[in-house]
């Protein structure tokens, strides 16, 4: 059971909600699956809802992402607190502003329903590749693993980027969060509005351009001094994990939920530790906690704080009695010798100075390929054999490079006994996915229990 508290919406919702509050303006372009946050946002508007600063957000629809990454750094600019949504190739026309808007330290959010990058063919579903590819930009990246999440990182992101200066970027997986139906808390406005004016004053425009207060942009830099001020941000890059600590402490003494830069799960004794971000990270909890009540010595690592990757947080929740790390990454970097969260999970033991500790990496869910309990077993057990494969891939079978990992069905019953779980099938554009949505927000909000709802897509429409 639970209390009047509780609502029951999708991912792409609970973070709308926040972005709406702590913005002046929101600069949208539909791209699937991030669409319903813009959306949300402009049906909200519409109906005058206020915002902490007590107005409407203003919304203007570009005519491409590119155009709405500019109008964003126009705005920020000129003072407002602005906001945007995309996914996939949405984000990447966003990347010559984003390097702007971050070398200019003007803060803000982008949210991102992670979505596949069309490479052989196009695909509308989740995974990794879009983030991942801009990664470089300058902007501080949080991910979040589900609906509760999506409304409480994104408010963390928004709190962080005006006490930090340094703009981030909040995502989670496409589809698997951002369409996921759940119940959950939701953050009370006066909350969210003292939050907001702690981590620095909501009225204030500190990079406004007024005559009053002149300052100078987008100027041109030869080689006498491009490098040290380049080099100058520095400072508050190195000051965003503290920051973010503080947000997230205050959050939890707000709402009693709970969050850290990186989370430790399973045995403290492990000697196999997986490390895993997003929607997939909740998954290998369940089954590592499993595992470890059976005595095996596993655990991983939730990554929250992506970028930039604090190693000192990292290395203090890794178990000191760690032999060999799997790093699970929802992309493919052709060519590189790991992908990208492997590769830091690496830097980061090199850079702490720790040896003795082998880093296996592999690939799971590309565009939202299933990933199970079962896989995560599959993935734990490839790394007690006497040779582990690494640059491995779960959840396919590989027959032509053979990298896939052999997984077999778990006799482990993850289900609780007093959950009831249904499965609806329906025809394109039949009225399943909807009936069924309403279905589980009239439960969870009359019938008073928790409901969660998960819906299979594909991209032909009806």
């Amino acid at each position: 059971m639970k209390d009047e508290k509780h609502v029951t919406i999708d991912g792409n919702t609970a973070a709308a909600s926040m972005a709406y509050m702590m913005s002046d303006l929101a600069l949208i372009y539909p791209i699937t699956p991030s669409s319903p946050m813009a959306e949300n946002i402009d049906v909200w508007s519409s109906k005058g809802k206020k915002n902490i600063f007590g107005r409407t957000v203003e919304v203007t629809e570009m005519q491409s992402e590119a155009g709405a990454a500019g109008a964003l750094h126009g705005a920020l600019t000129a003072g407002a607190k602005a906001t945007t949504f995309t996914s996939s190739q949405g984000l990447l026309l966003m990347i010559p502003n984003m390097y702007k808007i971050a070398g200019e330290m003007l803060p803000c959010v982008i949210h991102v329903a992670a979505r596949t990058i069309a490479t052989h063919a196009l695909s509308i579903f989740g995974d990794h590749s879009d983030v991942m590819g801009v990664r470089q930009t300058g902007f501080s990246m949080v991910a979040s693993s589900s609906v509760q999440e999506a409304q409480d990182m994104a408010l963390a992101c928004h709190l962080a980027t005006n006490a930090s200066r340094i703009p981030f970027l909040h995502f989670f997986d496409g589809f698997r969060t951002s369409h996921e139906v759940n119940t959950i808390i939701p953050i009370d406005d006066q909350i969210v509005k003292a939050l907001a004016e702690k981590y620095g004053n909501i009225y204030e425009r500190t990079c406004e351009f007024t005559p009053s207060n002149p300052i100078q942009k987008g100027t041109s830099q030869s080689e006498d001094i491009f490098f040290q001020n380049r080099e100058a941000i520095n400072k508050y890059i190195d000051a965003v994990p503290k920051i973010f600590e503080n947000v997230l402490s205050d959050l939890a003494k707000a709402t009693g939920r709970k969050y850290k830069l990186f989370e430790y799960y399973g045995a403290p004794d492990a000697t196999s530790v997986i490390v895993v971000m997003g929607s997939g990270a909740d998954t290998t909890i369940q089954a590592v906690n499993a595992l470890a009540a059976r005595g095996e010595k596993v655990g991983v690592i939730k990554v929250r704080l992506y970028r930039p990757f604090a190693v000192d947080k990292f290395v203090a929740c890794l178990p000191k009695t760690t032999k060999i790390i799997s790093v699970l990454d929802r992309t493919k970097e052709c060519g590189a010798t790991y992908e990208p969260l492997a590769e830091d999970v690496i830097s980061a033991l090199s850079d702490a100075g720790i040896t003795g500790i082998r880093v296996l990496g592999g690939r799971y869910g590309l565009s939202s390929k299933e990933y199970t309990h079962d896989h995560a077993i599959a993935v734990y057990e490839n790394s007690i054999q006497a040779k582990p494969k690494n640059h491995f891939t779960v959840g396919i079978t590989d027959d032509v490079t053979k990298l896939s990992l052999p997984v077999n069905k778990t006799k482990i019953d993850f289900a609780d006994k007093n959950m009831v779980e249904c499965r609806f099938y329906g025809l394109g554009s039949d009225g399943t996915v909807s009936a069924n949505k309403n279905s589980i927000k009239i439960i969870s909000e009359y019938a008073r229990r928790y409901g969660q709802g998960y819906f299979v897509y594909d991209s032909k429409k009806s």
